[in-house]
């Protein structure tokens, strides 16, 4: 019997996945843990292997994205058909017709929304959906295993109003055509047959449907919140897709979400930079960064309601320390974690900061590399940058800017000037987590794990 291959659930953060090619020919018999295809997820590249055996039959689509658990093939035995094929209409869907649609004034509709089951729907369809203000359920899906697409949305609120109940209308068409044309609102009068038999067939319905979609979407993504045109012909446009359109998103949602405030602290390192330096002819020679790191580590432990997550309960105080690192890439920048950071030693923080780095940048992550920071370092201080805002990487309550180490001047005792090695430090924090008082108070603690007498370990 035929067995689902579902898009995987890799993190606990992934929600969906982007087919970026299959590796594996469409009907090659296949094992399990073989690699299958490659997923982009909102992270990441990396392979999907085989949960199963027997004949591959793919569903998914190159380019498309997945909901994990979503349906992107089969495992079939020999001989045996795939269920899209068991289930397909009474013939081959005709080719778009020019039919017209029906002249009634669009209106939205109600369909009776589904009993049971999951709800597969496109990132991008939850997204228009929650911007219309449509009700999923509702709504058909007309994509691969009836995966609800954004075109679907957009159609559930412009198609026509469905004929009063009780009223049956006198065109020919077969009871499954009937069904299809009830569940989504639309009278199968205004759908033309398309073959021999002069009953409308559940293909004409659908495109019918296909038909609406294409005359109503042009005028649909006209409205809502579109980006203006460019004012120039761009010489080349970099596609809001992949990692780039997830920054994008992430970076939106987070700004819209949070409250989010600043501040600056500046910190004297002449005891790390001589810690530093007598580190020098070790193995590993911590950086600038990982002495920040190792001091946010301990300041999340005295002050755990930074080491915090909003939810729908409340503030959810996280009881592991994982320090994020933002790491700058070609195209964008990912924050790979540092597990369990307050329990590791300075050199063990450096070793897996050069690890995680060094692997951002050749694209070999894992998403347990990337799953999981609860408080997030970013640092500027490479391009002569002092104090940022640093937007918070959700769904963390504060991040932390670094910035570069510059030779500054303090005042002794007597009044004459000191030389010493200063850089600031930039906390960016969610108002709706902590106030400003308590952020203050774990800046300060920061600075003062940085400026302390005690050694570095």
């Amino acid at each position: 019997m035929a067995t689902a291959f579902p898009m995987p659930k890799l993190g606990l953060t992934m929600e969906a996945g982007t087919i970026i090619k299959w590796v594996v020919d469409d009907g090659a018999e296949v094992g399990v843990g073989e690699v299958l295809l490659r997923v982009e997820t909102d992270k990441v590249e990396t392979d999907i292997e085989s949960s199963g055996a027997g004949r591959l039959h793919q569903v998914g689509v190159v380019g498309e994205s997945y909901d994990c658990g979503a349906e992107i093939g089969w495992f079939l035995e020999p001989g045996e058909e795939p269920p899209a094929a068991r289930t397909a209409p009474e013939r081959d869907a005709p080719a778009v017709t020019n039919t017209p649609p029906a002249t009634t004034a669009p209106a939205p509709v109600t369909v009776a929304p589904r009993t049971g089951g999951r709800l597969f729907a496109s990132p991008n369809a939850r997204r228009v959906a929650a911007r219309l203000g449509v009700d999923l359920a509702s709504v058909l899906g007309t994509g691969p295993g009836g995966r609800i697409v954004s075109q679907d949305v957009e159609l559930a609120v412009t198609r026509p109003q469905p004929p009063a109940q009780g009223t049956a209308s006198s065109a020919l068409a077969t009871l499954a055509a009937r069904s299809l044309a009830d569940d989504i609102g639309i009278d199968v009068s205004t759908v033309a047959a398309s073959g021999t038999d002069p009953r409308v067939t559940r293909a004409d319905v659908l495109a019918h449907v296909r038909n609406l979609l294409a005359q109503q979407v042009p005028s649909t993504r006209t409205t809502g919140t579109s980006s203006p045109a460019p004012i120039q012909t761009p010489d080349h446009v970099i596609p809001l897709t992949g990692m780039r359109g997830t920054i994008a998103r992430r970076m939106s949602e987070s700004l819209n979400t949070m409250a989010q405030l600043t501040l600056m602290v500046d910190v004297d390192m002449d005891r790390v930079v001589a810690d530093r330096t007598r580190r020098r002819g070790d193995d590993v020679v911590p950086g600038y960064t990982d002495y920040v790191v190792m001091a946010v580590a301990a300041a999340l432990r005295e002050h755990p309601h930074v080491n915090s997550q909003v939810s729908d309960e409340g503030i959810a105080y996280l009881p592991d320390v994982h320090v994020g690192l933002a790491v700058a890439l070609d195209d964008g920048l990912v924050v790979p974690a540092v597990r369990h950071t307050d329990q590791q030693s300075l050199v063990e923080i450096a070793s897996d900061t050069t690890r995680l780095t060094t692997a951002a940048r050749e694209g070999s992550l894992s998403l347990a590399d990337i799953d999981g920071s609860t408080f997030s370092v970013t640092a500027l201080g490479m391009f002569g940058v002092d104090g940022f805002t640093p937007v918070v990487n959700p769904p963390n309550t504060a991040i932390l800017g670094v910035g570069r180490l510059r030779d500054d001047v303090d005042w002794a005792d007597d009044g004459s000037p000191i030389k010493v090695s200063r850089l600031t430090l930039s906390l960016t924090w969610d108002h709706r987590a902590f106030d400003g008082a308590p952020a203050a108070r774990f800046a300060q603690s920061i600075k003062a794990n940085l400026e302390s007498d005690k050694p570095f370990f």
